[in-house]
C-alpha cells in the first residue's frame, strides 16, 4: 500500500453508466466497491448534453462548458465539406488538468477521450478514444515506460479475440494498472481514470449479459485496487451519457429532406463518411484519416452507380432474397458506399452531415465553400426546416422529435458557428436518427441499443456531504465540483455549477485559453474503430 499517496480527488469516468445498467449489477452484488460509493455518498441521475455522444460529451465534462465554447460536436470536425476525426486540438477550452496546472496541482489522466495529441501540463496523460493505437503521451516516451512496467497496453481492444468480453476486460485491467503505475511515479493530487469498454460492449453485443457483467466486474476490481493503494480523499464517479434500448424507428433525415427538395444527391460520389466507410480502412495503421483512396472494386462500383445500379437497388434485391443481413455483414463498407446514392452536400440546401451531431446544417453562402442559401434567406430557410421537422410523425402517428429548435437554444460561445443550424432531439431517444440514404424514410433501428440522455454521478469522501445530495446534476457540473474538492476557483465561463454535496467554490476570471491551431488526426485505425461501433454509419 502506498501510504504516502497524495491523491486528493479521483474522478472515475464510466462511459454509458446509468441506473438501467447499474441497478441489476447492484442487486446481484457484482460491483461491491462501486456500490459502496453510491451507498455511502451522494448520488443520482446525471443529465447529459445535446448531443449525448462520447466525443462531445467528455470534453463538456472536463471543461465544464457547452460545445459552443469548446468546439467539439461529434466524432468528426468539418472544414467546409471536408472532414477529419476530432482530436485534442479541436478542444478550444482549458481542461480540468490544465486549469489545475495553473494552481500548481499535479494530475494523472488515463484513457480520457479526445486528449490526443496531449498538451503539456504538470503530470502524465495517456490518451483515450480518437487517439491512434500507439499514441503520443505526456511526457514523451511515457507509453513505452507503462508497457515495460505492466505489459500490454492497448487504446482499443483486440476485435479479433475469440472472447470479446475478455478482450474488453483486459483493456479495463490495463487502465487501472497504468493509472496506479503513474500515480506512484508522479504522485498526483488529482487523478482521472476513464473506462470506455462499458460503452463499447453495448454497441457490439448489447445482449451479451455475461460480457457486460465481466467488464463491470473488472472495472470494480480496478477501482477497488486503486482505492486500496492510493486512498484518495474524495472519489467522484460520472458517466457521459446513459445507454438503453431503442424501441422506435430509424428515421433517415436526409431521405426526408430529399423528398422535400432540400437535399440533392449524386450516384457513386464520396458523400460524407460513415463509421462503416472508415471501418474498413485507417487509425490503427497510422494512415491519413481523411486521405482514403478507393480500390479497383470501389471505382467499378462507383461507375455502376453512375449508370443507375446503386447499392440501394442491389440491397433491395438482396432483401427480397432474404440474404441482405448476411451480405451486409461481410461486404466491405467502402465498396457499398462507393456504389451508393450519396448526398451532394455542395448542391443541397441543407442536410445532415453526421447523425451524431443531432441536427441539420444549412449550405450557407459565405460560410460553406459552395453555399447556395443567401445570408438574407437564412432565417426563412431555417424556420421552414424547423416547422417541417417538428411535424414529422412515425408510421404509428407518434412524433419523431421531442425538440426541434435553433442551435442557439443549446449552444453558445465562440465556436457556435461549427454547430448544426437546426437541432433535432429524438423523442425519449427511442428513435435512431440516420444520415444515410436508403430510399425509405423509416426502418428498424440500425442498433438495438444506443445512447440515452440520463447518465449517473456519485460522490463520496472527505469533501462530500451525503445529506446534501446532488440536486439535479448536469454534465457541465462535474468540472466545478472537482475543482471545489481541490479548493480551486472555477472559471466564470463554465456553464455548470458545483453540486450541493460540496462546498460552493470561488469563481474567478481566467485568461482566455490560447489554443493551438487544429491538426489532422491522420490515423485510419481510429476511424476503423469508430466505424465498428456504429458512430459513423
Amino acid at each position: 500500500m502506498d501510504d504516502g499517496s497524495s491523491l486528493r480527488t479521483l474522478l472515475v469516468g464510466i462511459d454509458a453508466a446509468c441506473d438501467r445498467v447499474l441497478e441489476p449489477l447492484f442487486d446481484d452484488d457484482e460491483v461491491p466497491t462501486l456500490q459502496s460509493l453510491y451507498r455511502d455518498g451522494a448520488s443520482g441521475p446525471l443529465e447529459s448534453q445535446i448531443p449525448p455522444w462520447t466525443a462531445s460529451a467528455w470534453p463538456s465534462l472536463y471543461t465544464g462548458m457547452n460545445p459552443g465554447k469548446h468546439g467539439v460536436y461529434g466524432f468528426l470536425s468539418f472544414d467546409g465539406y471536408d472532414w477529419d476525426v476530432v482530436n485534442a486540438t479541436d478542444v478550444r477550452e482549458r481542461t480540468l488538468w490544465e486549469l489545475l496546472d495553473r494552481h500548481g496541482i499535479t494530475s494523472v489522466v488515463v484513457n480520457v477521450p479526445v486528449t490526443h495529441p496531449p498538451r503539456e501540463f504538470d503530470g502524465a496523460l495517456i490518451p483515450g478514444y480518437t487517439a491512434p493505437e500507439d499514441p503520443d503521451c505526456h511526457p514523451a516516451g511515457l507509453l513505452a515506460d507503462v508497457r515495460e512496467s505492466i505489459g500490454e497496453y492497448r487504446v482499443y481492444p483486440d476485435e479479433d479475440a475469440a472472447d470479446l468480453g475478455s478482450a474488453y476486460a483486459d483493456c479495463v485491467r490495463s487502465r487501472g494498472e497504468a493509472f496506479r503505475y503513474l500515480a506512484d511515479r508522479f504522485d498526483p493530487d488529482f487523478g482521472f481514470l476513464e473506462f470506455q469498454a462499458t460503452d463499447s460492449i453495448f454497441h457490439e453485443r448489447p445482449d451479451d449479459d455475461a460480457a457486460i457483467r465481466a467488464i463491470y466486474r473488472e472495472v470494480d476490481r480496478q477501482l477497488s485496487e486503486t482505492l486500496a493503494t492510493h486512498d484518495p480523499d474524495t472519489v467522484i464517479v460520472a458517466s457521459d451519457h446513459g445507454m438503453g434500448p431503442y424501441d422506435g424507428y430509424e428515421f433517415r433525415v436526409n431521405d426526408y429532406l430529399r423528398d422535400r427538395g432540400v437535399v440533392e444527391t449524386e450516384r457513386g460520389g464520396e458523400g460524407m463518411p460513415t463509421w462503416a466507410t472508415v471501418r474498413d480502412g485507417n487509425l490503427k495503421q497510422g494512415d491519413e484519416a481523411a486521405d482514403y483512396e478507393p480500390g479497383l472494386a470501389e471505382r467499378a462500383m462507383a461507375r455502376a452507380a453512375g449508370m443507375g445500379l446503386t447499392s440501394q437497388r442491389i440491397g433491395a434485391v438482396l432483401a427480397r432474397l432474404g440474404i441482405d443481413d448476411f451480405v451486409a455483414e461481410y461486404a466491405p463498407a467502402g465498396l457499398v458506399n462507393a456504389g451508393a446514392t450519396q448526398v451532394d452536400f455542395a448542391a443541397s440546401t441543407a442536410s445532415v452531415r453526421s447523425r451524431i451531431e443531432l441536427g441539420v446544417r444549412i449550405n450557407l453562402e459565405g460560410r460553406e465553400p459552395d453555399g447556395v442559401v443567401p445570408q438574407s434567406e437564412y432565417e426563412t430557410v431555417r424556420s421552414r426546416l424547423i416547422g417541417e421537422l417538428r411535424s414529422v410523425t412515425t408510421p404509428d402517428g407518434e412524433p419523431v422529435f421531442e425538440t426541434v429548435a435553433p442551435r442557439e437554444e443549446f449552444f453558445h460561445g465562440p465556436e457556435s458557428d461549427r454547430a448544426v443550424d437546426v437541432v433535432t432531439v429524438p423523442a425519449d431517444f427511442d428513435h435512431f436518427l440516420s444520415a444515410t440514404l436508403r430510399d425509405e424514410q423509416f426502418g428498424p433501428p440500425s442498433e438495438p441499443w444506443n445512447h440515452k440522455l440520463e447518465g449517473t454521478v456519485a460522490a463520496s469522501g472527505d469533501a462530500i456531504d451525503p445529506d446534501a445530495g446532488v440536486g439535479r446534476p448536469h454534465l457541465f457540473d462535474i468540472a466545478p465540483t472537482v475543482l471545489s474538492t481541490l479548493g480551486v476557483p472555477t472559471d466564470e465561463r463554465m456553464d455548470g455549477e458545483a453540486l450541493p454535496c460540496v462546498e460552493p467554490p470561488e469563481t474567478r476570471s481566467y485568461p482566455r485559453f490560447d489554443a493551438d491551431p487544429s491538426v489532422e488526426t491522420a490515423d485510419e485505425g481510429v476511424e476503423k474503430r469508430l466505424a465498428d461501433l456504429g458512430y459513423l454509419e
